[in-house]
């Protein structure tokens, strides 16, 4: 039985013992600051915080190139002859990156491609729900895993409150009379992958730790999650007390597997610092 490979997008945010304990190949995407190339997972989120603060400027991102990719496949495969390899792929509508893992694997046999249409911890939930299939049946054909991990890709929802509302204005996401409506009324937005493109859809009022737990509890009210596993997705600054009270939430309603991520470069180079997601796979 030929040996499956899952990989992934860094922009996935998949914690590094998960990745290593499924042996998940990551390829990294790109951070840009002052004309520098940085691969994202390489590069602390702290220093794209200190880079705003310093200009008022937020880097721009950019995805990994066919060139990257078709280095990234050969990796792979050196490192695991005659595998298959199953590449669970970061949202099509937000990045080029999926399309230029298709144009490489063209130069490639038995590389099966999957668009997530997700991001963060939706795009790593699906993964893990990938590793956990491959790990129960090691024997499953490449075939069998893949159709099972499209199946689950509709089921996959994320929901997430941007931290800063300032950091959206710079990056031109939202205008400067909405930025500044939203600060003085203290609204929040939460965004939620909709057919693989970010959206705002709900507007919370107040501050963070209210939000946040209006936001879960719409979520979970909202979405049939499977308890066995939920994921949190936080930028750094998120205060303490929020992850602790978005626990209790989530034991309270059943929650006994839950998994804090990181946010990594990519989604906090668009979200800002304090921000807070919930990402899980309804049933």
């Amino acid at each position: 039985m030929r040996r499956i490979i899952l990989s992934t997008e860094s922009g996935a945010d998949l914690p590094g013992d998960l990745a290593e304990k499924y042996n998940v190949q990551v390829v990294p995407m790109h951070i840009i600051m002052d004309g520098n190339d940085y691969l994202d997972g390489h590069l602390p989120v702290q220093d794209i915080y200190d880079y705003y603060e310093r200009t008022k400027k937020i880097p721009s991102t950019t995805s990994t190139n066919a060139h990257e990719y078709q280095e990234f496949f050969n990796r792979i495969r050196e490192e695991y002859p005659d595998c298959i390899i199953v590449h669970v792929g970061y949202t099509s509508k937000a990045s080029s990156s999926f399309q230029n893992a298709v144009i490489a694997a063209e130069e490639f046999e038995d590389i099966y491609l999957i668009d997530a249409l997700n991001v963060t911890g939706g795009l790593a939930a699906i993964v893990m729900y990938a590793a956990n299939v491959l790990e129960k049946e090691p024997d499953i054909e490449a075939e069998q895993l893949v159709e099972r991990i499209e199946t689950i890709v509709p089921k996959s929802r994320l929901a997430f409150i941007p931290g800063s509302l300032e950091f959206l204005k710079a990056g031109g996401r939202v205008s400067n009379m909405a930025s500044l409506i939203g600060t003085l009324l203290k609204i929040k937005p939460c965004i939620e992958l909709k057919d693989g493109k970010l959206m705002s859809t709900k507007k919370y009022r107040g501050k963070m730790s209210g939000a946040t737990e209006k936001l879960l509890r719409d979520y979970l009210k909202e979405f049939n999650i499977d308890r066995e596993q939920l994921y949190f997705i936080y930028s750094v600054g998120l205060d303490e007390k929020i992850k602790e009270r978005m626990d209790e939430v989530a034991k309270e309603n059943g929650f006994q597997n839950i998994r804090w991520i990181q946010a990594g470069g990519m989604i906090s180079t668009h979200s800002g610092p304090g921000g807070f997601g919930v990402a899980g796979l309804e049933k």
